[in-house]
């Protein structure tokens, strides 16, 4: 797996991590991080999904609901939340190495509310992840890595394969969340 940790602690820029990536590696990174996932969630039940874990550090600025700002997800929220970011990145990633301009966002998210089982979890996943290697295939022969671009103002510029690395980077991030949540939900079964 790319070293998001020294992403995060800011050691390392995007960029630096995917200089020398392939296709096929990213395809393997995109694998390596949903098999984490799968591996993290193997054992959960139905009621995990929904369970409301504690969370002291829960914040969503971007909250539809202004009383869920400071509420902790769910596991099914986490979900529908990172495979929705993995998209985003995926398509506008696909756009760039097509030589496409930026031109916003690419994103939809599944309403979290809606996910209650452990079936929906796993076909979510693999939606989201046949979604993913899809979007590589759109990649043509020579794609346009000499388009950097910022993928939001401030922030460091990517290519296409930067672009498509930061929303495995955002599903890393929540790995220790997911890890949390299920702790909880074994804890709270007995």
């Amino acid at each position: 797996m790319l070293d998001y940790a020294a992403l995060y602690r800011r050691e390392r820029a995007m960029q630096e991590l995917v200089s020398d990536l392939t296709v096929a590696d990213l395809r393997a990174e995109t694998d390596e991080i949903y098999d984490t996932i799968e591996r993290l969630i193997a054992d959960c039940t139905d009621a995990d999904v929904t369970f409301q874990p504690i969370d002291p550090k829960a914040h969503d600025p971007f909250a539809s609901d202004p009383n869920a700002v400071n509420q902790a997800w769910t596991l099914g929220h986490v979900i529908v939340h990172l495979t929705a970011s993995c998209e985003e990145s995926a398509f506008l990633a696909a756009e760039m190495a097509r030589g496409v301009q930026l031109h916003g966002r690419s994103r939809y998210e599944v309403p979290w509310e809606t996910v209650t089982t452990m079936a929906q979890i796993r076909q979510r996943l693999a939606e989201s992840r046949r979604m993913l290697h899809a979007s590589l295939q759109m990649w043509p022969d020579q794609p346009h890595l000499d388009y950097l671009a910022e993928p939001w103002p401030g922030a460091s510029p990517v290519d296409a394969r930067g672009r498509y690395a930061l929303g495995l980077a955002h599903a890393w991030d929540h790995l220790g969340q997911i890890e949390e949540i299920v702790r909880q939900a074994r804890a709270a079964r007995g």
